[in-house]
């Protein structure tokens, strides 16, 4: 049969064509969106999920596969030739207590070392596989740093974030003596519609406030979610990129910079409040250090790979994801 380029339309990847990708995390808000994003460039997607259930879309399904039990679809797995492993609890939706801090970690790690040993003990196909990180990686900025930013090279920060980042990155590094392509993604603070971080800033922002945390000064360093699908399915097809890549923007802002942005999509006179340190550490506990914590990270590797940001700026960003 041959294929008519029109009737596939421009998204088409003809190289990628009858490739399969199973996610995990495919549920979340990142994984979704890279879903639909796969799907249109031509992709089979399986989601692994611990509560599979029927797809009414044509070139995705759902397949089963539990952490807990060390379980995983052995017919999903064999099906697969890339895997893009998201899964994780989330680290900002609950209070870090003693066993939700847990939680975090072995919801990483137990699903990083259930997929390697699910691809040492069965037959497949799998050639890529690409793991989340973040930026928690990082400690706060210092003298060596502030300039450049951090780069992938820079150890791993000695604090609760650096250290479960440091596990998590761990529970799949075994993938590279398989002869898989290995690539790490230490993503920064997600930018989309739909919730996470920028939700955060939005509520505020509804009434006219632009609500600075602390002193504002602490560097962000963000990544809209558009552009980390697309960083996802261009590590995917650009067979030269392996290794750890820090998926940030290139241009890095502060608190108050986002903030006060945030806030003039809904009000061009607003009121710019300081929410007090020791009001951020009753509300958030121990998370507040990261919600204070400036982490200029620099993104100079990834941009030398070859990828282009679509939403470079944050004034971009925030149009087009905010009314």
């Amino acid at each position: 049969m041959i294929l008519n380029p029109r009737l596939l339309g421009e998204g088409f990847c003809y190289l990628c064509f009858m490739q399969t990708v199973l996610i995990t995390g495919g549920t979340g808000m990142v994984g979704q969106a890279l879903t639909n994003t796969l799907i249109e460039k031509g992709y089979e997607v399986i989601v692994l999920t611990r509560s599979p259930k029927r797809s009414s879309r044509l070139h995705l399904s759902y397949a089963t596969w539990d952490i807990h039990n060390q379980s995983i679809d052995k017919v999903a797995l064999a099906k697969a030739n890339i895997i893009v492993h998201l899964a994780g609890e989330s680290v900002a939706t609950k209070r870090w207590t003693a066993k939700r801090k847990q939680e975090i970690i072995d919801s990483r790690v137990q699903s990083g070392q259930l997929l390697v040993k699910a691809l040492k003990e069965n037959k497949h196909e799998v050639h890529t596989f690409i793991s989340a990180s973040a930026i928690g990686w990082y400690g706060p900025d210092s003298e060596k740093n502030v300039d450049h930013g951090f780069v992938e090279t820079d150890p791993m920060d000695n604090s609760y974030l650096g250290t479960t980042c440091g596990l998590w990155e761990a529970s799949t590094e075994p993938i590279k003596t398989i002869g898989i392509r290995h690539i790490v993604l230490r993503i920064g603070i997600v930018l989309n519609k739909r919730g996470g971080a920028l939700a955060e800033f939005v509520k505020p922002a509804r009434f006219g406030m632009a609500a600075i945390l602390g002193d504002g000064t602490q560097m962000v360093s963000w990544i809209h979610q558009a552009d980390l699908c697309n960083l996802l399915v261009f590590a995917i097809e650009n067979k030269q990129m392996e290794g750890v890549f820090n998926a940030v923007s290139p241009n890095p802002v502060t608190n108050k910079e986002l903030t006060i942005i945030v806030a003039e999509r809904y009000f061009k006179h607003h009121l710019c409040i300081n929410v007090p340190v020791f009001v951020l550490k009753i509300m958030l506990g121990e998370m507040s250090i990261e919600v204070l914590k400036s982490a200029k990270v620099s993104s100079k590797k990834l941009l030398s790979s070859g990828f282009s940001f679509k939403y470079a700026q944050i004034e971009d960003a925030i149009s087009s994801l905010l009314p």
